[in-house]
């Protein structure tokens, strides 16, 4: 069977992948104030984050429209598949199901599943390589959605952020609290719930600390490392997370491990040094 994996631009794809006929990426929209940016190969994430470290508010984004998703999904492919960034955290996955109505409305039956990611970044990058891996398989499509949302349920995604700002501009966080935190070097460590909203699982005074908790907290966390894959995506951190795969790679006897730059969505989420894993 032919198929299709559509990605909204929160998730990351490899090189390897973006050459793969298989996938597309479907772009979101950034606002700092109001310079808009599309999140795709145009995206400049140097530019972005000096426009966020100068603006008093905190950036926006907006998803992809239905009919954008509905274009997607016209296509020759048998099986289409869409994930998205977490329900709880953009409308992305609402616009996702809504253009596969369209779709069916307009142009008749196809199989199309519409994945709440309940992550963002390489988490969905994660769950896109999973659906790839079983329709090589050749698996049904049902088997293939129920596999995949078994998977969902076992992920587990995590990041540290090196600055509060974003979190005290959007009004997650008190200015007190985020002045506190910051003379205190004082680093959350941030997940997310079965649901898909974000949540701070612990803390540590400094990034290096901080990071090394979530390593720990995630390799605990994983049965079965040897068949599993561990990824990494970083917000204009190379070298903290090249560091922090060669610790994953001592910790843990993982199936692979691999590093990616933040694209824009993910940039916005991590901020400037943030580092996300997911497994």
């Amino acid at each position: 069977m032919s198929y299709k994996i559509v990605v909204d631009s929160c998730g990351e794809l490899p090189e390897k992948l973006k050459g793969d006929g298989h996938f597309e990426s479907v772009p979101l929209e950034i606002f700092v104030d109001d310079y808009q940016m599309i999140d795709d190969a145009s995206f400049d994430q140097a530019e972005f984050l000096r426009r966020v470290r100068e603006s008093p508010n905190c950036p926006k984004s907006t998803c992809p429209s239905p009919e954008r998703y509905m274009e997607a999904y016209d296509c020759d492919a048998e099986h289409v598949y869409a994930v998205t960034l977490s329900a709880q955290l953009s409308g992305s996955c609402n616009s996702a199901q809504l253009g596969r109505k369209l779709y069916l409305e307009e142009k008749g039956e196809k199989d199309i599943y519409v994945f709440d990611s309940k992550s963002a970044s390489v988490g969905q990058t994660l769950i896109a390589m999973k659906i790839r891996e079983y329709e090589e398989e050749r698996l049904s499509f049902q088997e293939i959605v129920k596999r995949v949302e078994a998977y969902i349920e076992g992920m587990n995604t995590s990041f540290v952020l090196e600055t509060l700002e974003t979190l005290r501009k959007n009004g997650r966080l008190s200015s007190m609290k985020a002045f506190v935190a910051s003379a205190l070097n004082i680093k959350p460590v941030m997940g997310a719930t079965p649901e898909g909203s974000i949540c701070q699982l612990s803390q540590a005074r400094g990034m290096a600390r901080a990071i090394d908790k979530m390593i720990t907290d995630l390799v605990e966390k994983t049965r079965n490392p040897q068949e599993k894959i561990f990824a990494i995506s970083h917000c204009n951190a190379p070298k903290r997370a090249k560091e922090a795969a060669a610790k994953v790679k001592q910790m843990g006897n993982f199936k692979e491990v691999f590093v990616l730059d933040t694209a824009g969505i993910s940039s916005m989420y991590a901020s400037d040094g943030g580092i996300i894993m997911a497994v």
